[in-house]
Parts: structure tokens; sequence; C-alpha cells
């Protein structure tokens, strides 16, 4: 497994995503390479994943000869700022904060937060219900902000530098549960070292963890965007969304 400070600074080759039109620059797009089974390094050492699958996609129904350029998600929206790249898909999610940095695309898919643990111990999931409870999310994330903003004064928040690393926090014993994406956390419950944890509760749905995930791009490239816009569309119609969609998961995630 490549270490996560080479992931900085990888950028994979061109993808066969559709020729290039002669006027076009290569389009870049930045996404994290760390949150299965949306986006990470595969065993040989290649970023895979439905966010990258989609990319290809949505880089072949606009024409464009796509790169991507791997980088950490707590400088992902720094980076792009910076102009390291010019779209990032990596299940970004819509916050009014992150709004007033960049510009969303229409929703790629949909999902929701959930707690897992050992639910002989927990399942009541209540701020009170968890007082004294450990609890880990990736620093960063929707799931990390919300337990600061909900849980944080009667629990104590453990947080990874990544999803991967949380779900080994709690794997560990380190924290007695993780709040994490339902369909990113399906990966790790079906896995062996997932096993001893199951969903606990009910998912947890409210106004400030949104449930969509967007393509984003700077504010200035609105132009930019109403073609992503168009691709999503496309690609839902002819069937292309779909083929993706069940290569990772056995229900719709749209």
């Amino acid at each position: 497994m490549i270490r996560r400070r080479m992931l900085a600074a990888l950028v994979l080759g061109l993808v066969a995503a559709g020729p290039a039109l002669a006027d076009d620059p290569v389009l870049r797009i930045g996404t994290e390479g760390a949150y299965p089974p949306f986006n990470f390094i595969n065993e040989k050492g290649e970023l895979a994943g439905f966010d990258v699958d989609i990319a290809k996609a949505l880089c072949k129904e606009m024409k464009r000869t796509c790169t991507f350029v791997v980088t950490p998600w707590a400088e992902i929206i720094e980076g792009l700022e910076q102009n390291k790249y010019d779209l990032m898909v990596s299940s970004m999610a819509f916050t009014e904060e992150r709004a007033k940095r960049i510009a969303y695309s229409q929703p790629y898919y949909r999902s929701h937060a959930v707690f897992i643990g050992d639910p002989k111990k927990r399942q009541d999931i209540s701020p009170e219900g968890l007082a004294g409870a450990r609890i880990t999310a990736g620093k960063g994330t929707m799931q990390a902000q919300y337990l600061a903003k909900v849980y944080a004064a009667k629990s104590t928040l453990v947080l990874g530098e990544d999803q991967p690393a949380a779900q080994a926090i709690l794997e560990q014993g380190k924290a007695d549960l993780m709040l994490g994406d339902a369909i990113e956390l399906m990966s790790f419950l079906e896995s062996a070292e997932g096993s001893a944890f199951e969903f606990i509760g009910d998912p947890v749905t409210n106004d400030f963890l949104q449930s969509t995930a967007h393509v984003t791009a700077r504010k200035s490239d609105t132009a930019l965007l109403d073609e992503v816009n168009a691709a999503i569309k496309k690609t839902r119609l002819d069937g292309s969304y779909e083929r993706i969609n069940n290569i990772y998961f056995p229900f719709s995630i749209y």
C-alpha cells in the first residue's frame, strides 16, 4: 500500500476518457484516494473507486482528456483554490461554509450518516445515550463536524486522519463508536476487520448532515460546472451511470 505522505504528491497518468478537443486543455481531477469504495488506491497501486469511474465517464461525455491528482482530504479545497486541479470528484457534501469557497454541481449520489459499533454495548445514539463514549470519525468530514457540534460536550472525540484511520481506531478499541457514511461503511462491516461491528440506531438525518455528493469547482468556473451537469444527466440517460453503480453497490445510490 502506498503511504499517505506519498499520495499527496501522486499524480496519475492520462485517463482514456474520450478524445481531447484541440483547443481544450487537459482537465485535472482532484480526489482523496483514501475513501473506499468511492476513491482509493488498489492493490496494484492504482487509483480506483466509484468516484474515479464516474469522473472518467463525465470526462468521456465532455470529450475531455483528464488526469487525476490525489490529495489529502484536509487539503483538498485549498488545492482547488491554488489551481492544482480544475474539478474535485471526491464525495464532497454541500455545506454553507464550503459553498463560500467552492461551487457545486448537481448531486451525483445520495447517502446518509450512521453510527457503527458493538450493538451489545450501545443502542441509544442520542447525546445523552452516548455520554462518556469515545467516538471517532475522519478529520475534516461532515461527520466529524457534526460530532463536534452535537456530541463533544458529553463524549470524547477520537478523530482519525481519514476514514480508514478512523476505522482502525474503532477496530483497535480506542473508540466505542464511529460515525461515517453508510455506503462507505458497508465495505468495512463486510471485512474481517469490521465484522465485530454493526450499524447502531437509525441513520442520522438532519439539515447539517447533507445526504448528497457533488462535483465541485472554483466559483469562477461556472461554465465548466454547466458542462459537468450536462454530463451527469447524459450518464444517467445512456446507462453508463447504472453500470458503474452496479460494480460497487447492490442498489442504486443516485
